[in-house]
């Protein structure tokens, strides 16, 4: 019965919607991506040691300069799938935006001397690129090579600029991640559940 109360699948998601495999994808891609945000606060801890730089301060946005200086690029635009952003292009975006924080972070933890919480992190990340990748190419209309990270390469002439790159990296990383539980969120059928239950 509860079927027929729930709204007309988005087109291009019923590909995920009805398969009960993609359901699960779709859950355990929502449990790494709400595990890589809760790391993220430990290894900023971790690996920053300067006390101007604060993960969720409102200073952020004046480091936007150094970020080009620097040579860290904007993640991709996420939005919740909808008649004009596609299912496929949005775990395109969740793809690519995923491998450019890991090229990111990799380049950045060969300077940092404690990265073993950014090596977890990394972990995580790929992980879930895995997950994205699997549902992309259920999502497909056609079968398409699936995005391929773009090489990064950071100019870091001291610690400092090291410093700005992991927090900037981890700054971008969190709201990336926050459109990310969104979107997969629209996408998880138990969510429903849950709502109409309570």
């Amino acid at each position: 019965m509860a079927s027929l109360a729930r709204s007309a699948p988005l087109p291009g998601t019923s590909a995920l919607v009805e398969d009960p495999q993609s359901q699960e994808m779709v859950q355990r891609s929502r449990s790494l991506i709400e595990k890589i945000l809760l790391s993220i606060p430990d290894t900023h801890k971790s690996c920053i040691r300067s006390e101007a730089l604060q993960l969720n301060s409102s200073e952020n946005a004046k480091l936007v300069t150094m970020a080009s200086m620097i040579g860290i690029p904007s993640a991709p635009v996420l939005k919740v799938v909808s008649e004009s952003f596609t299912l496929e292009t949005c775990l395109r975006h969740i793809s690519e935006g995923l491998q450019l924080h890991r090229a990111l972070l990799s380049s950045v933890s060969n300077h940092l001397e404690n990265n073993d919480k950014v090596t977890e992190l990394l972990a995580d990340i790929k992980d879930l690129v895995i997950q994205i990748n699997k549902m992309l190419r259920l999502v497909q209309e056609k079968a398409v090579v699936p995005p391929t990270p773009t090489p990064v390469t950071l100019r870091l002439p001291g610690d400092y600029e090291v410093q700005v790159a992991a927090h900037l990296t981890l700054v971008q990383l969190q709201s990336f991640g926050q459109d990310v539980v969104r979107c997969l969120r629209s996408l998880d059928l138990s969510n429903e559940e849950e709502e109409t239950e309570s």
